[in-house]
């Protein structure tokens, strides 16, 4: 028959165990949740990322507007082929002398 002091060593010890085991499981459950992929670093991280991307997403959208507005004279339907014809006979140097020049 065992002895009941090393019986309840032995169940210290085991318990000890038991409770270190839980400890670190607990911590490196913690510090995955923290520094891992899906962390809450990586969470910042993607979140920085995408306030970045939304920005550079509103310049572009800005730029093509503008790009839009500066191109939407050149439709076929706006176009003036008179107002073409002297405007590149204007900036060519090809006027006739006898022609009256807009501004």
């Amino acid at each position: 028959m065992p002895e009941p002091e090393h019986e309840a060593g032995r169940l210290r010890l085991i318990d000890g165990a038991a409770l270190l085991l839980v400890f670190v499981a607990v911590v490196n459950f913690a510090h995955y949740a923290i520094q891992g992929d899906y962390g809450v670093f990586a969470l910042m991280e993607i979140e920085a990322e995408r306030a970045a991307l939304v920005e550079d997403l509103a310049a572009l959208r800005a730029e093509r507007a503008q790009l839009e507005t500066l191109t939407a004279g050149l439709s076929a339907s706006a176009l003036d082929l008179d107002l073409l014809d002297e405007r590149a006979r204007a900036v060519l140097g090809l006027m006739r002398s006898d022609e009256i020049r807009l501004p």
